[in-house]
């Protein structure tokens, strides 16, 4: 955290750089309150003597309410369903909307078959639109507002490229840490525990992974959100008998069998793993991988991170291989500390700083990749609005230039903050401006 406040300090006195962390202050401001931006429900209204706030209803992360029950001062109830409900049509009493009054993908069907956005618009009694209600950066084929999915598809994109690559940051920190610092002969395990881990793993994929394949798949079929929770119950599953399998391998070697120990290649095998990662394209693997799943954001999200973990091990490694020898290292060797002490309090928070700038470079990566994927129509829902999707739109349509030049400038605007970021990340590095924030 220390190493991440002392970056961002350095880098807004950039006066270059600044537009770059403005703009992407922006989208994220833009991306966490996009419910509250665009959105067809009102922000806050007055119906039948009930104040409610219907827009505040689409942050929960699970999914908004199937319906809406209102009660007023007579006990007299009233139900909204908010698929179907007219919700500009209703009488209130006080009445707040939204910045933009449009949900994504939302028919608004009289000004449909792709309005311009300074074409003349047209309201449900066939009366010209009111200024509040327009179109400003027109309409798609079913009257979809524009200005709406470029709200909720920068809540998509960047979720996705953020979220990805946080995870892909774990697995690279994390591999790359332990190949770097045990390297092939550091890491030593008895023989009994040796032999164990293979039976260990293939017991604990069959009971956690493959006897509950059918659980898995119709939780995936239902919901992203049942599904991701039943796949962390089949890896509690997988930990629990892969434990029991250790345990009983402890068992055996204090009887005097297998005592002995050998060394794992750590730095060979996952070095090896890179390199079979690294020799796959990315974007077909990607590709190949959600034709099998379910299409959600949170499954893209992970594809993503299972092939983008990669650059940022090799840094880690590299940087591992260098720290390892220096003397605060040797140090808390000689000091008696534990190899998970010296691994995570004294080499991993200082070797981070490079693995920073392939996470900047990564989430513009997997910007990329997501906005591809959707242009494709492959890993998201179909109903789901991203930057991607919208440019897909633009190919039914050749005339409807603001199909695909706005979202085309969404994402090279993010893409660019990103990749200019990077960039200065990495001139910082390299110029050995960011000093020792943890002495």
């Amino acid at each position: 955290m220390n190493l991440l406040v002392s970056l961002y300090k350095q880098l807004r006195k950039r006066r270059s750089l600044r537009w770059a962390i403005n703009c992407l202050l922006f989208l994220l401001f833009i991306a966490l309150l996009a419910p509250l931006i665009a959105n067809e429900k009102p922000l806050i209204m007055k119906y039948k003597d009930t104040w409610c706030f219907p827009a505040t209803w689409d942050m929960n992360p699970f999914g908004s309410k199937n319906q809406y029950v209102l009660k007023d001062k007579n006990g007299i109830i009233t139900k909204l369903q908010p698929d179907v409900c007219a919700w500009k049509e209703l009488e209130f009493e006080y009445v707040l909307w939204c910045l933009i009054p449009y949900s994504p993908g939302k028919s608004d069907y009289p000004n449909a078959n792709f309005k311009a956005p300074f074409e003349a618009q047209k309201a449900i009694d066939a009366s010209s639109l009111p200024f509040r209600f327009w179109h400003f950066l027109g309409t798609g084929a079913r009257g979809e507002d524009i200005l709406a999915g470029l709200v909720h598809g920068c809540r998509i994109s960047l979720g996705i490229g953020i979220f990805a690559m946080c995870f892909a940051a774990c697995i690279g920190l994390l591999l790359g840490a332990l190949a770097g610092y045990f390297g092939d002969d550091t890491f030593r395990i008895s023989k009994a525990s040796a032999f164990g881990i293979i039976p260990g793993l293939l017991l604990g994929f069959f009971y956690g992974f493959s006897f509950r394949s059918f659980e898995l798949h119709e939780a995936f079929s239902s919901s992203a959100t049942l599904g991701w929770l039943q796949f962390l119950l089949s890896c509690c599953i997988f930990i629990f008998v892969f434990v029991i399998c250790m345990m009983l391998c402890k068992v055996i070697e204090k009887r005097g069998i297998g005592a002995h120990s050998i060394a794992v290649p750590l730095d060979s095998i996952i070095t090896r793993s890179i390199d079979l990662l690294i020799s796959l394209p990315t974007f077909i693997v990607v590709i190949s991988l959600s034709a099998i799943t379910h299409p959600s954001a949170l499954n893209l999200m992970f594809l993503i991170a299972l092939t983008s973990w990669t650059g940022i091990a090799r840094l880690t490694r590299a940087e591992f291989l260098r720290i390892k020898q220096l003397d605060y290292i040797q140090a808390a060797k000689s000091l008696g500390y534990g190899h998970r002490r010296i691994l995570l309090h004294h080499g991993l928070r200082n070797a981070i700083a490079p693995a920073i700038v392939a996470i900047a470079f990564g989430i513009a990566g997997c910007i990329l990749i997501e906005s591809s994927l959707s242009f494709l129509g492959i890993g998201l829902p179909i109903d789901t609005v991203s930057w991607g999707s919208m440019l897909s739109l633009g190919r039914t349509q050749f005339t409807a230039w603001w199909l695909s030049v706005f979202p085309g400038i969404a994402i090279f605007l993010c893409v660019i903050c990103f990749n200019y970021l990077g960039d200065a990340l990495r001139e910082l590095l390299n110029n050995n401006a960011i000093t020792d924030v943890y002495n």
